[in-house]
């Protein structure tokens, strides 16, 4: 019985490490993982692409967007994939549930890894999940639409990720032969996220000469921005120099570790490995960081190893780059506040009407009777019943009859979008709105889709959004239903 009662309490210790695929180029890599026997961790693949969902041999999958893509893919528009994932937040975040390290690998440019990745990632994050980003980039020959839509995934996602690992496609030719085949090719790239997956895995989770426990980990990786994984395996005299080099030297990665700020190393090998040994590779990448990095390092005995020497590294905060904490943010994920200036005056605030460029809050039939006025008339909308979105049944929104909002930017998103009153300001009404436009099937749904993430519960949100209540109001409906405006 004490036996058991040990087993069952370690195993609640233990920590969970997801790695979610996000879209196709994601998907991929966790099956050559699965493939390749890579343990002690939970597999997710997400995609809006119901036929290669079925063929994944990972057990959980989710497929994002049903109503948005009807399981046919993004059609390599990021903004899709993004309102996918948003369709599919309870989903996600059910499956993130008690995960304490969750690493996302996704192939930025196309549809669904370039504007899901951010959602997951943010989503991750706002629950205190260690949030890894390995994605790749791709290749020269798929052109600069393509490349620009990579950059731009790329941007939207590293403010929602502790550490990112980037694998420029290109970086393949490097280490391919005229006889590589194009799987091959790509299984090499995917060989990044699964040596870097592995080796963290190892560390915490199998018993070694020196072990890590995850508070370890943590501490290298939260918040540290550019990172780099490297392997290398040698033998011979030197085969603990020339394994900690071929780590260094990883030739599908971009940049080297000069300048690291955090240092992971794990040092592996058989029974005949020497104590020198391990310090020689420790001395040879110390060598290249920031003389103030933090090290932490581990060390284990394979003995499938007999004769050869394993040098595992990550190492983070490169050039000096830190990744910017999101989690006072109060927005959805990968929102950004955009400026709003004064337009023509109007009746009264309360349609929506959406265009390419702007979204404007124009008039339509009054919503009640003005108040008293002081300096000019408002109009009170009075929130009927409590909403999960941070306001209480009390709360009041105030707009003025004689302003109308206009929002510079992309295309509004009514159902992500949301007015928020900071308190003790004046500040006045903020919009807070997604960069990327909204896919047509979205915005032209049922209310629902939309589910802005408040800080303080950091968990999805049901319902409309206040300014689709808003809306609704203006129409007489409740504010508790109808459809969203064309």
């Amino acid at each position: 019985m004490m036996t058991d009662a040990v087993s069952n309490y370690g195993s609640e210790l233990r920590p969970r490490i997801c790695v979610v695929g996000v879209g196709g180029a994601g998907g991929n890599a966790v099956a050559n993982m699965i493939e390749h026997g890579v343990t002690g961790v939970e597999f997710i693949v997400a995609n809006t692409d119901a036929q290669a969902l079925n063929a994944s041999p990972v057990e959980r999958g989710i497929q994002l967007g049903r109503e948005i893509t009807q399981g046919l893919g993004a059609g390599a528009a990021a903004e899709i994939g993004r309102a996918a994932a948003m369709e599919s937040l309870d989903e996600i975040v059910a499956a993130l549930d008690g995960a304490h390290m969750c690493f996302i690998a996704a192939g930025m440019g196309g549809g669904t890894g370039t504007g899901a990745a951010p959602v997951i990632a943010a989503a991750a994050r706002a629950r205190g999940i260690l949030t890894v980003g390995v994605v790749t980039k791709p290749f020269g020959f798929e052109g600069r639409r393509r490349a620009a839509a990579a950059e731009e995934g790329l941007a939207a996602l590293t403010p929602h990720v502790d550490t990112l690992i980037v694998i420029p496609n290109q970086n393949l030719f490097r280490v391919v032969s005229p006889s590589t085949t194009f799987r091959q090719a790509f299984r090499m790239a995917d060989e990044v996220l699964e040596q870097g997956v592995r080796s963290i895995s190892d560390l915490i989770l199998m018993p070694g000469l020196i072990n890590l426990d995850f508070a370890d980990v943590r501490t290298i990786m939260l918040s540290m921005g550019k990172a780099m994984l490297g392997t290398g395996e040698a033998s011979g005299e030197r085969r603990a120099t020339d394994a900690a080099e071929r780590a260094i030297n990883n030739p599908l990665l971009d940049g080297a570790i000069r300048g690291a700020r955090g240092l992971i190393i794990s040092v592996a090998g058989g029974e005949d490995m020497r104590l020198m040994e391990i310090d020689e590779a420790a001395m040879r990448i110390k060598d290249e960081i920031h003389p103030d990095a933090n090290i932490i390092w581990g060390s284990a005995v394979d003995p499938a190893l007999e004769g050869r020497i394993r040098v595992s590294i990550l190492a983070t905060g490169i050039d000096g780059e830190t990744a910017t904490a999101a989690a006072d943010q109060l927005e959805t994920p990968a929102a950004m506040p955009f400026a709003a200036s004064q337009a023509a005056p109007v009746a009264a605030a309360a349609e929506i009407a959406v265009s390419r460029s702007t979204a404007v809050i124009e008039p339509a039939e009054p919503i009640a009777e003005a108040a008293e006025p002081v300096e000019e008339p408002f109009y009170e909308v009075q929130i009927a019943a409590p909403w999960e979105d941070g306001y209480a049944a009390t709360d009041t929104l105030v707009l003025a009859a004689s302003d109308a909002v206009t929002v510079e930017g992309p295309r509004i998103d009514p159902a992500a979008a949301f007015f928020r009153e900071p308190r003790g300001s004046d500040e006045g009404l903020i919009l807070v709105q997604p960069p990327a436009p909204a896919a047509p099937a979205f915005a032209a749904g049922e209310f629902g889709g939309g589910r802005p993430v408040h800080k303080a519960v950091a968990a999805p949100l049901r319902g409309p959004s206040l300014l689709q209540r808003l809306s609704m109001l203006a129409r007489g409906d409740g504010g508790r239903g109808g459809h969203l405006p064309r």
